[in-house]
C-alpha cells in the first residue's frame, strides 16, 4: 500500500518569503535594546543601591513602626520579597540583553580592528620590499666614498709610475 503524497510547494531561496500577518504588537528591537542598556547601566550604579536601600528601609520601617492598622506587609515581609523577586526576574534578562548587545558591538569592533591591522601589515610589507629594493639598487650605485677611494688609488698609481 502506497502513501498518497500531497504536492508540496517548492521553497525558493532566491525570493523573499511571503509576509505573514502578525497578531502580536510590533516593537522596535533597537529601541528596546537601547532602553535595556540604559536600565542595566542604572542597575549598576550607587544611586540605584541607595534608592533600593532607602525603599527597603522605608518599607520595613513603616511596617514595623507604623500603627498596626496601617501595616500592609507584616513580618516576614512576604510582599516585599515578592516585589524584590519580581524586580530581579526582570533585571536579569535585561542585563543579559545589554551584555549580548555589547558583545555584538565588541565583535564588530574586533573585526574592524582585524581588517585595519591586516591593511597596516600589508602596507608595512610593501614598504619593507621597497626599502629592500632601494638598498639593492644602491649597492650598484657608486657612492662618494667609493669614488674618492678610486681617485686616490689612481693618483697613487700615477705617482708611483711617474
Amino acid at each position: 500500500m502506497t502513501e498518497r503524497t500531497l504536492p508540496r510547494t517548492r521553497v525558493r531561496l532566491d525570493q523573499p518569503r511571503q509576509v505573514r500577518r502578525q497578531v502580536l504588537p510590533r516593537w522596535n528591537p533597537e529601541a528596546f535594546g537601547k532602553w535595556s542598556e540604559r536600565f542595566a547601566r542604572f542597575l549598576g550604579t550607587a544611586r540605584f543601591l541607595v534608592y533600593m536601600t532607602a525603599f527597603v528601609a522605608v518599607w520595613i520601617g513603616w511596617n514595623v513602626f507604623a500603627p498596626r492598622h496601617l501595616h500592609w506587609d507584616d513580618y516576614p515581609f512576604i510582599f516585599l520579597t515578592l516585589i524584590l523577586s519580581l524586580q530581579a526576574s526582570y533585571a536579569a534578562p535585561l542585563i543579559l540583553l545589554a551584555q549580548n548587545r555589547q558583545a555584538d558591538r565588541d565583535r564588530v569592533s574586533l573585526d574592524e580592528d582585524r581588517v585595519q591591522t591586516s591593511r597596516a601589515k600589508a602596507d608595512m610589507e610593501y614598504l619593507a620590499r621597497e626599502i629592500a629594493a632601494i638598498r639593492i639598487a644602491l649597492g650598484d650605485v657608486a657612492t662618494r666614498d667609493f669614488l674618492r677611494s678610486e681617485v686616490n688609488r689612481l693618483a697613487e698609481e700615477r705617482d708611483a709610475a711617474g
